[in-house]
């Protein structure tokens, strides 16, 4: 079981720092496995801008880009998106850079003749869409003072990594280990405010109770769920997923 302090301060008001935290997890019988920084395999993809684009000599498919990621030269990438052009700012990937859809590590390798340094990448190979016709394409008014930088959120928070032994099945969630903490004296649970809503509508399922001196279940409640769309996951969905290490295709999510 793997989250955050800050995901687990959305649950718990406490004043406790990090490692008062990690003890108690230990006194109340909830074994810590480790407590470190995870990288996420992301810090290398920066924002960057094309500052030129010149046809490939050995491949009409192919474009050679002069490169803007911050630095005082540019770098040369061999690209062939349709929409690489001038003046887009969009997000490099350098050597070394591992591309999160296909796990594939980059090297400075010669393409058709022209050494290229890292490459330009879409949506999909950064896993945030399933987009993957062109190089993704940044904003100006969001990006442009921003040439150089990460493109996502640093991660610097230590992540929590708890042993669960079966008979802890409560604790499978942040919130039930809030719970548990708060217990403990550690802090206040916060309190989750839930929207109740009415459906008058009609449904098709029929459901009958036969009532029975001897029945154990004493309540009974069912939910139909209606309009479920596969689409892109929400960005703090994202972000959270990539606080705990994980690569996911979030699109499919």
């Amino acid at each position: 079981m793997k989250f955050t302090v800050s995901w687990l301060k959305e649950h718990l008001d406490t004043q406790k720092k990090d490692n008062e935290l990690i003890e108690k997890l230990t006194d109340i019988g909830l074994e810590v496995e480790s407590f470190e920084t995870l990288s996420s395999g992301l810090e290398s993809f920066k924002v960057a801008k094309i500052i030129n684009t010149e046809q490939h000599p050995n491949a009409d498919r192919l474009r050679i880009c002069d490169v803007d990621i911050g630095l005082d030269n540019t770098v040369k990438v061999v690209c062939g998106a349709p929409n690489a052009k001038k003046d887009l700012l969009t997000i490099y990937a350098g050597p070394g850079s591992i591309i999160p859809k296909n796990n594939m590590k980059l090297s400075v390798s010669k393409i058709r003749g022209v050494t290229s340094y890292g490459m330009l990448c879409s949506e999909s190979e950064l896993n945030l869409s399933n987009e993957s016709e062109g190089i993704t394409e940044l904003t100006t008014s969001k990006y442009s003072d921003k040439i150089g930088k990460n493109f996502f959120k640093s991660n610097t928070e230590k992540v929590v990594d708890l042993s669960i032994t079966p008979n802890r099945p409560d604790c499978l969630g942040v919130r039930g280990i809030a719970r548990d903490l708060a217990a403990a004296g550690v802090g206040k649970l916060k309190k989750i405010s839930l929207k109740n809503k009415k459906n008058n509508r009609s449904q098709k399922i029929k459901v009958s109770i036969t009532k029975d001196k001897n029945q154990g279940c004493t309540v009974f409640g069912s939910c139909l769920i209606e309009g479920v769309t596969n689409k892109e996951s929400p960005q703090w969905l994202k972000e959270k997923i990539i606080s705990l290490g994980q690569k996911t295709n979030f699109s499919n999510c």
